[in-house]
């Protein structure tokens, strides 16, 4: 049998695009969310269609005194965790609600960082695993319109590329995933340009070939590399100018 796949934070629309990617492939899969009993039809439909053992395990990205606990109570340890853990929020409402802008800071920094680093350290005994992280273009350069939300990213994006160094000899491997615009419950109602705009389902199947043939950075949609570079290059001066 395949080794077996953590998606962290399956409730999202990535992380059930993920789960549907790897269980089609024969992998056995664990689902962690929070509220994960409410996960139990879509474990039974991935057993089915699949024929693949899929376990559900209660999981808070911000409760990280409980992450330790969290890894003791997993059936196995795996050998891929994708944590898809994140939220936007509201930057106009985050410039004045210190609590908001705090659960942002953590729901795309803090939590996520934390559980990868537990897995990090299990999976560096053991000599073997793939660690990936869903971070985003905002973490390139900080923006008016979401600098709460990418400066947490900018952070989880650093963690991640120093977390590959730290274990490039050590038999573990670390994604760092960009995936630009995405189409999903978070991002609804929003006017997304479509040729920036992937599909849960590309970036699960970008994230099954970033973990087959060891990629370090990808961007799901190849031109974001272009568009962020050309952001990056823009002088303070102007930059601050333009509302983005």
């Amino acid at each position: 049998m395949k080794p077996s796949v953590l998606i962290l934070g399956a409730r999202s629309d990535v992380g059930n695009a993920v789960a549907h990617k790897f269980a089609a492939l024969g992998h056995p899969i664990q689902l962690a969310a929070r509220q994960s009993e409410t996960l139990d039809a879509e474990k039974t439909n991935l057993q089915l269609r699949y024929g693949v053992p899929v376990t559900l395990h209660e999981f808070d990205a911000l409760l990280t005194e409980t992450h330790a606990q969290f890894l003791a109570m997993l059936p196995e340890l795996p050998e891929v965790a994708v944590s898809v853990v994140g939220l936007m929020g509201s930057q106009e409402r985050s410039e004045r609600d210190q609590l908001l802008a705090s659960c942002i800071m953590r729901s795309n920094y803090e939590g996520p960082a934390n559980i990868l680093a537990l897995l990090a350290n299990r999976f560096e005994e053991r000599g073997s695993g793939t660690l990936v992280g869903l971070s985003s273009v905002a973490g390139a350069r900080g923006r008016a319109t979401n600098y709460v939300y990418g400066s947490a990213k900018a952070g989880f994006t650093a963690f991640l590329s120093g977390l590959r160094s730290r274990l490039a000899k050590r038999g573990v491997h670390v994604v760092t995933v960009l995936p630009g615009y995405v189409a999903t419950k978070m991002s609804e109602g929003m006017n997304l340009p479509a040729r920036l705009t992937a599909q849960p389902s590309e970036v699960a199947e970008s994230i099954v070939v970033a973990v087959e043939r060891k990629k370090n950075v990808i961007y799901v949609r190849p031109v974001w590399r272009m568009i962020m570079l050309i952001i990056r290059l823009i002088p303070e001066r102007l930059f601050k100018r333009v509302r983005m």
